[in-house]
C-alpha cells in the first residue's frame, strides 16, 4: 500500500470517499489533465524550468556556429530554441527570437501566388529585418550598459535600409517657362494760395514691374517595389556589433518551414549575404527537413541561399532523439524527467509536498513500470505526442492509476485524431500507408523496413513528416551489398496497437533472412537484409492495375523539389 503525500492527506479531508490510493490517483491525473500541450503557450520561466536536456542536445545547441535545427511537428524545437534564448540572455549576450508566423504578412502576401517571387522574396526579407531590428532596439533601451546614442546612427540605417522603395516604370516631367509684366500708372495734383494768387501742380507718372520665372512639376508611373540593400543592410550590422562589443547577437528563427518553399533560398540568401560573415552574430534556425529548401543552385557555380555544409552546419536532427527503439534506457530517463518536470509546474494545483522525485511519480502515476515503458514506446520520441497520450490516458483512468491498455487505449485514439487524420488529406499517402501496414506488419510480421538512401519518395516524406513513420537509423550497410546503404524506418505505434493482441501482432522490428528470425537492434551492417527492404516500385506497379485512378498513379512519382 502505497503512503499518501502530506499535501494528498489534506485534500483527502474535503474529498470523502476515496481511499488514500484512489485518492492519490485522483489528483495525480488531475495534474496531467492539466499539463500545456505546446510550447509557446507557456510563459518563459515554466519553459526554463520544464526543459530537459537529451545529451548533448544544448551542447550541440550552444556552439557559436551558425546551424539549422531539424526536427518534425511536437520534437521540441520551439522549446529548445527558448531555452537557448534564456540561456545566452542570462550569459549577458543579446538573444532575438523570431517566430516565421507571426512576422509580417507570412499568411497573406507571402503565399499569393498573384504576386511575383521577386516581390513577396523582397517583402519577406524586409519584414524579417524590421523584426531583428526592433529585437535589437528592445534589448538596447532595456540595458543599463549599452550606449543608446552611439547605437542610433547605426540602427537607423539599418531601418532605411528595409523599407527602401523604387518606382520601376515612366517618370513625365513637365516645365513651364514664363515672365510677366505689370505697368502702374499714377497722377497727383496739388492747389497753392498765396499773395500772388493761386497755383494748380498736376503731375502724371508710369511704373513698370517685370518678373519671370520658371516651374517644373514632374510625374512618376510605375509600380512601386521594395528593396533591400544587401550592402546597406551589411554596414549597418558591421557598426552595431562594433558598438555592442563584447556582447554577441544571437538570431533564433523559428518555424522557418511555415515560409513557402519558394521564397526560402531569397531569406536564406540575405542571412548568407547579410548576417554569416559577422564574427559577432550567430544564426540559428528551427526547420522540418522535409518542407526545407535553402538552396537554389545558379549559373557557373554561383547560387541562392545558404549551402548546408559551406555556410552552415546541419548536424542537429531532434528525431534523431528519444525513439524508444534506438536507446531504450536514454528515451525512459528523458521521459521521466519531462513528466516530472511538467508535473511539478502545473500552477492550478498545489504539488509542493506531493512526489518529490520523477522515480516517486513513476511509481505513483503507472500501475508498474512496464505500462511507463510502454508508454515511452507509444510516443515515438516525440514530446508533443507523449503528453497528449498521458492526458488521454489519464482521462480514460480516471481514479486508477495509468495501466497498459490505458496506454494502448490514448494511443489509438491520439493517433485516429491527430496522425491518420493528416494521413487522410493526402488520399496518395494513406494508399501507400495501408500498403506499407500489409506488406511490413501483415506479411512480415516485424515493425520496421528498410529503404536505400539514395531514394527520396514525396510521400515517404509526408507520412515521416505526419508522425507515422519514424527514422531509427540511417546509412546502414549490408555485407552483400557493397556501397549501397539504407535508412531504417519504423512504424508508429499507433499503426499496429490494435495488433498487438491478436495472431496479426508483429513479432519484432525487422525481419530477418531466414524464417521467423528478427533483429532487435539495427546495427550498422547486416550480414543479409533482403526481407527487410521495401520495394516501393511494387506499390506504384500495384496501382497500374485496371480500374485504378491515374491521378493516384501520378502522385506517386517524384517532383522535382524533392530530388534536388
Amino acid at each position: 500500500m502505497r503512503h499518501l503525500p502530506p499535501i494528498y492527506r489534506v485534500v483527502q479531508r474535503t474529498s470523502p470517499g476515496y481511499t488514500d490510493v484512489e485518492l492519490m490517483n485522483k489528483l495525480t491525473n488531475e495534474a496531467f489533465l492539466r499539463l500545456t500541450r505546446r510550447a509557446e503557450s507557456r510563459d518563459r520561466a515554466k519553459l526554463v524550468e520544464t526543459f530537459v536536456d537529451a545529451a548533448p542536445l544544448i551542447t550541440l545547441l550552444s556552439t557559436r556556429d551558425h546551424q539549422v535545427i531539424y526536427g518534425r511537428r511536437g520534437t521540441g524545437k520551439t522549446h529548445a530554441l527558448l531555452f537557448l534564448q534564456d540561456l545566452q540572455k542570462r550569459a549577458g549576450h543579446i538573444a532575438i527570437y523570431l517566430d516565421m508566423r507571426t512576422v509580417g504578412s507570412t499568411g497573406g502576401l507571402y503565399s499569393d501566388s498573384s504576386v511575383s517571387i521577386p516581390e513577396r522574396g523582397t517583402r519577406l526579407l524586409s519584414d524579417t529585418l524590421a523584426a531583428i531590428h526592433d529585437g535589437l532596439l528592445e534589448h538596447i533601451l532595456e540595458a543599463e550598459d549599452l550606449d543608446l546614442a552611439g547605437l542610433s546612427m547605426p540602427l537607423d540605417r539599418l531601418a532605411e535600409s528595409t523599407a527602401q522603395v523604387s518606382i520601376l516604370g515612366e517618370i513625365e516631367q513637365e516645365s513651364v517657362r514664363g515672365s510677366t509684366t505689370e505697368t502702374t500708372a499714377t497722377r497727383s495734383g496739388a492747389v497753392s494760395i498765396s499773395a500772388r494768387g493761386v497755383d494748380v501742380a498736376i503731375r502724371n507718372g508710369t511704373q513698370n514691374l517685370t518678373s519671370s520665372g520658371e516651374h517644373l512639376r514632374s510625374t512618376e508611373r510605375g509600380v512601386a517595389r521594395h528593396r533591400v540593400h544587401f550592402g546597406g543592410v551589411g554596414q549597418a550590422f558591421s557598426d552595431i556589433l562594433q558598438r555592442l562589443a563584447p556582447h554577441r547577437v544571437w538570431i533564433l528563427l523559428d518555424e522557418w518551414s511555415v515560409i513557402p518553399v519558394e521564397l526560402q533560398p531569397y531569406l536564406a540568401d540575405l542571412l548568407r549575404r547579410s548576417l554569416l560573415p559577422h564574427t559577432g552574430i550567430t544564426v540559428k534556425i528551427g526547420a522540418i527537413e522535409q518542407r526545407t529548401k535553402l538552396h537554389l543552385p545558379g549559373l557557373q557555380g554561383d547560387y541562392i541561399g545558404i549551402e548546408v555544409g559551406a555556410d552552415i552546419t546541419a548536424d542537429l536532427n531532434l528525431d534523431d532523439f528519444m525513439v524508444f527503439d534506438n536507446d531504450s534506457r536514454r528515451a525512459t530517463s528523458f521521459f521521466q524527467e519531462m513528466l516530472f518536470k511538467h508535473y511539478r509546474s502545473v500552477d492550478e494545483l498545489d504539488l509542493s509536498q506531493g512526489p518529490l522525485s520523477s522515480t516517486e511519480l513513476i511509481s505513483t502515476a503507472f500501475t508498474q513500470h512496464n505500462a511507463f515503458e510502454e508508454f515511452t514506446r507509444a510516443s515515438e520520441g516525440v514530446p508533443r505526442d507523449a503528453i497528449n497520450i498521458l492526458v488521454l490516458a489519464a482521462q480514460k483512468a480516471l481514479n486508477d492509476s495509468i495501466s497498459i491498455p490505458h496506454i494502448r487505449a490514448a494511443a489509438k485514439t491520439w493517433y485516429q485524431r491527430d496522425k491518420e487524420a493528416a494521413v487522410t488529406a493526402n488520399p496518395s499517402a494513406r494508399a501507400l500507408l495501408h500498403w506499407i501496414i500489409d506488406d511490413v506488419i501483415g506479411h512480415r510480421r516485424a515493425r520496421a523496413f528498410l529503404l536505400r538512401t539514395d531514394v527520396r519518395h514525396p510521400l515517404i516524406d509526408a507520412l515521416f513528416d505526419a508522425r507515422v513513420i519514424h527514422l531509427l537509423k540511417k546509412n546502414v550497410s549490408a555485407h552483400d551489398q557493397p556501397g549501397v546503404r539504407y535508412d531504417v524506418y519504423k512504424l508508429d505505434f499507433g499503426c499496429y496497437v490494435d495488433l498487438l493482441t491478436t495472431a496479426k501482432s508483429p513479432v519484432g522490428l525487422l525481419p530477418g533472412d531466414e524464417p521467423d528470425q528478427f533483429v532487435d537492434v539495427p546495427p550498422d551492417d547486416y550480414r543479409a537484409i533482403r526481407r527487410a527492404i521495401l520495394d516501393l516500385e511494387k506499390f506504384e506497379e500495384g496501382f497500374g492495375k485496371p480500374g485504378t485512378s491515374q491521378n493516384l498513379r501520378l502522385a506517386y512519382q517524384p517532383d522535382q523539389a524533392s530530388q534536388e
